[in-house]
């Protein structure tokens, strides 16, 4: 008998050993769930025998089996992000907003890739757009109230003809240094008094928000302001936002605009937009303002990261502060405000970088915040 104890112990501890013995009832009342990936995806789908990939983004809190619609972005890319390996649209554009800020993004992006030596405009071109985007609403639980189109540069002429080829599909349209008459087809601008009111009479009433470059020599702004005037011609819902002082890139800026994607969730197939046309130059930073010596001089002194290591020197020199990085190197800074910085010649689209000064209860400077569009330092002051 005790040989047979001994030898069920044996044999349970093998069991044990090899993962084969049944588990406790701990062990069993915490099953781990599936995993699920969300986040960029890798996609493909097959058209006229010809695979193309793709990319589709879903949010962390997509889920597959709680039944929820989700809202859905088509977005089309530009001329460089044009290939065959279905991942270079993610690169910029909103897939770069994305990814500076998924908070901001609570939407299913689907982003198909245009190939080498074809245009978004080509048929094909944009039959492969749909296809993608049917193929993901489908699996992917995509809202047909609340489906949104997008696009930059070439990406742009591409959203112009999806919009006219299908008015009912979207909710809403926003499109960044685009237009209707292609460089590719140069001869389209013979059109330029009729086909304007063309695009708007067959897209209708669906609410479109334009941006542009002041300066871009790629799309010319032309083209955005003669849409923004069909469009506001027969009372429809269109806004032209004109960057002053920007090239082509005016996607950067635009779709870092905090408004952008609560625009588009503020619009939904089922309501009616209403009449409104809004044409808006907007600066590429706010006018600078001068402060007092004294001003100036309450937030000079030597600055360091929390960790003791990187320092930061703010000086001043005349009616000037300068900013003295870690590497030596000088940089004069401008005020916006009495405690808020932008530094001289550093305005790129989105990605100004400001200084943001915080004071104790007595007005003296304690540090400063370090921001721009996609992160944020703190820096201490030193001997406060």
């Amino acid at each position: 008998m005790q040989g047979l104890f001994r030898s069920g112990m044996i044999s349970l501890a093998l069991l044990c050993a090899l993962g084969l013995a049944a588990p406790s009832a701990s062990a069993r009342s915490h099953k781990s769930e599936p995993s699920q990936e969300t986040g960029f995806l890798n996609r493909k789908v097959e058209m006229h025998g010809t695979t193309y990939r793709f990319q589709v983004y879903l949010p962390e809190e997509w889920r597959r089996d709680d039944g929820k619609q989700w809202p859905i972005i088509l977005f089309l890319h530009g001329r460089g992000e044009r290939g065959s390996e279905g991942m270079w649209q993610t690169q910029n554009g909103i897939a770069e907003a994305v990814r500076n800020h998924p908070d901001r993004w609570p939407f299913v992006i689907v982003m198909p890739q245009c190939p080498q030596n074809a245009h978004w405009t080509d048929p094909t071109m944009l039959e492969l757009a749909i296809a993608a985007l049917n193929r993901e609403s489908v699996e992917f639980h995509g809202d047909p109230a609340r489906t949104y189109l997008t696009g930059l540069s070439l990406g742009g002429y591409g959203s112009w003809e999806l919009a006219r080829l299908y008015p009912y599909r979207w909710a809403a349209i926003a499109i960044a240094a685009g237009g209707i008459f292609w460089s590719y087809e140069p001869e389209r601008w013979q059109q330029a008094s009729t086909l304007p009111a063309k695009y708007a009479h067959s897209i209708g009433r669906v609410p479109i928000w334009l941006f542009h470059g002041s300066n871009d020599s790629v799309v010319a702004p032309r083209q955005s302001e003669m849409m923004y005037e069909a469009f506001k011609s027969i009372s429809g819902d269109i806004r032209l936002w004109v960057y002053q002082g920007l090239k082509h890139d005016c996607w950067t800026r635009a779709y870092d605009e905090p408004e952008l994607p609560r625009w588009l969730l503020a619009h939904r197939k089922t309501s009616t937009p209403p009449v409104y046309a809004e044409h808006l130059l907007v600066p590429m930073h706010p006018p600078v303002i001068r402060l007092s010596t004294a001003q100036l001089d309450s937030l000079a002194g030597e600055y360091r990261e929390p960790n003791g290591r990187g320092l930061e020197t703010i000086f001043r020199q005349g009616d000037q502060l300068f900013e003295k990085g870690t590497a030596g190197e000088i940089t004069g800074i401008e005020a916006e405000s009495a405690e808020i910085f932008v530094r001289q010649g550093d305005w790129n689209g989105a990605h100004a970088i400001r200084l943001i000064f915080e004071r104790d209860a007595q007005g003296r400077a304690m540090g400063f915040m370090l921001r721009d569009n996609r992160h944020e330092e703190r820096w201490v002051r030193v001997g406060r």
